[in-house]
């Protein structure tokens, strides 16, 4: 097990930490900027939205997060939540199926879809850039063409009031931050203290030594597939609670942020090493900027490009620290 022992020995690197502590500092730069620039950033009412979206856009982040711990990307995130959230919209709504049976089965589905890209990547041997590129289109097609791309509004008030619920007492903290907390801390734990987090990270520092150390690689990909869909369908009903409706628009945008979050964060995409902690500042950073420039009148179509240079800096940047440990060669 000589390639877990030192997949795992990675995450303690001192230099991580300190690259978490400069993600803070940028966050609070953030913050204070905005502060002074945009009124009513620090306000109650504001705070509250901005944590609420955050939370959801971490647990996007890591849905894409554990794929990257194997070497794999999931395209079909957004997918897999809008179509997640089409069908529980679908269960409540036209089938009457109570809030305590179609939201689990609404999870079930979303695993569901992560492992059967997981198997198709398995069987197939195709990269999963093209697998999930491929399942994203048809996971989306076929919700367009079986809803005809109406969207579900009769919902329960129970599940449409929750995420303006206030908890702790505070009010500027939605449901959804401990919600957030909960999956990022049963992940920290899934890396930090179990085999099975273990192997995956060996699976992405080097399928071929995982596989000789005793590793099953393919029940690896399959298992982080299947996590990686049951975090987006999280993500969904989240964002079904959110919006008050199930619109076939959910998970459209998802994609480019998806990755930003994981990867400022220090989860590399070559597999091998990921940051939960990295990634919820990460998901903040998104989330910060986002409703920054919100509040600043900035169009939203600033957003995407603004968000890809930041990816292509955060992988150059990576890149560039990693010959210079010559770990990687110019």
């Amino acid at each position: 097990m000589e390639a877990i022992t030192r997949v795992s020995a990675d995450r303690f690197d001192p230099l991580k930490l300190w690259s978490r502590l400069g993600l803070l500092l940028v966050n609070v730069g953030f913050w204070v900027l905005f502060a002074a620039l945009a009124d009513g950033f620090l306000s109650d009412f504001n705070l509250f939205t901005l944590l609420r979206l955050t939370s959801i856009q971490i647990v996007i982040g890591l849905a894409q997060m554990v794929v990257l711990a194997i070497g794999d990307m999931n395209l079909a995130v957004g997918a897999i939540g809008g179509v997640v959230a089409m069908f529980t919209g679908a269960m409540l709504q036209l089938v009457g199926l109570p809030l305590e049976l179609a939201l689990p089965l609404g999870l079930a589905f979303g695993v569901l879809a992560g492992v059967a890209n997981g198997v198709l990547i398995v069987l197939t041997r195709i990269n999963s850039f093209i697998i999930t590129l491929a399942t994203a289109g048809i996971f989306t097609g076929l919700m367009l063409i079986l809803t005809k791309a109406n969207s579900y509004s009769a919902l329960p008030f129970s599940l449409v009031s929750f995420s303006g619920r206030q908890v702790f007492g505070l009010a500027m903290i939605s449901p959804y931050v401990p919600i957030m907390l909960a999956v990022a801390l049963a992940l920290f734990f899934l890396y930090r203290s179990t085999r099975l987090g273990r192997e995956m990270l060996a699976v992405g520092a080097n399928r071929r030594a995982a596989a000789m150390s005793g590793v099953r690689v393919s029940r690896i990909v399959i298992v982080a597939h299947g996590l990686s869909g049951g975090l987006a369908a999280v993500a969904g009903l989240m964002t079904v609670g959110l919006l008050g409706t199930a619109a076939p628009v959910i998970g459209n945008d998802w994609l480019l942020t998806s990755f930003v979050a994981p990867v400022v964060g220090g989860t590399l995409l070559s597999g091998g090493i990921v940051s939960v902690w990295g990634t919820v500042l990460g998901g903040i950073l998104v989330g910060t900027i986002t409703n920054g420039l919100f509040l600043l009148g900035v169009s939203s179509f600033w957003l995407n490009t603004f968000f890809g240079l930041v990816l292509l800096a955060a992988v150059w940047l990576d890149r560039l620290g990693r010959v210079a440990a010559g770990t990687e060669t110019s």
